[in-house]
């Protein structure tokens, strides 16, 4: 039998996420954040992305790399029903799979050119960590890739955001500016994992190379401090 040759890395993103703590559980849901798809040295050649500026949207599949396991269970808790039930894990997008993979897709904003790492591509509303290994980079086409009438089981309905978001302006002055409405749109998706919502608790977001702590209170997030990492 003919052996199946591994995987290969073909780029790496760069996002404003450090860690896992605070990435959107979806791509596209926080549009404001923006990140970069940087190419390993052996596929940075131009002509692999001949074509590709004539489309608005890509998808990205990728590995969760921060949550490789060597045993899979056949059942997740997703954060969407609480953490709290079970459901088959390929009936969920949870990272804890018998193959961590992992897809997105994400709005195409330019590809640059840069001296040193060849052609870039920067997208918007990616959910990859900092770093995150890319497998493969497709083409979204909308009359193949999009069915209105689809059902989305427990998930039908889109995330919204929950929570009004308090921080002083001072406060997100420290934020490089680029990056500020991203962060207001990801801390008002409630970053807190689904099974900790403890009242008066302080939570740690690192992001866009700041900390930002944060309470939570009802519906009301307040930022309480963020400085440089």
């Amino acid at each position: 039998m003919e052996q199946i040759p591994p995987l290969q890395v073909v780029a790496r993103i760069r996002s404003d996420f450090p860690t896992k703590f605070g990435i959107p559980r979806q791509s596209g849901i926080v549009s404001q954040l923006r990140a970069s798809v940087v190419f390993e040295p052996p596929f940075r050649n131009p002509d692999a992305l001949r074509g590709l500026e004539d489309f608005s949207h890509i998808w990205l599949l990728w590995e969760f790399s921060e949550s490789v396991r060597t045993q899979w269970s056949p059942t997740v808790r997703p954060p969407r029903l609480g953490g709290n039930a079970r459901m088959g894990v390929f009936a969920t997008r949870s990272p804890f799979r018998p193959n961590p993979l992992g897809l997105s897709c994400v709005r195409l904003e330019a590809i640059c050119q840069d001296p040193d790492l060849g052609h870039i591509l920067i997208v918007s509303g990616a959910d990859l960590m900092d770093g995150t290994p890319i497998f493969d980079i497709k083409p979204y086409i909308p009359y193949a890739d999009c069915h209105p009438e689809a059902s989305g089981g427990f998930a039908s309905a889109p995330a919204e955001a929950c929570l009004s978001v308090d921080c002083p302006p001072d406060l997100l002055e420290v934020v490089p500016a680029a990056s500020r409405e991203a962060l207001l749109g990801v801390l008002a998706q409630d970053p807190r994992p689904a099974y900790q919502h403890k009242p008066g608790r302080v939570y740690g977001l690192d992001f866009a190379g700041c900390n930002v702590r944060f309470t939570v209170d009802g519906d009301r997030l307040t930022v309480t401090e963020i400085r440089p990492l």
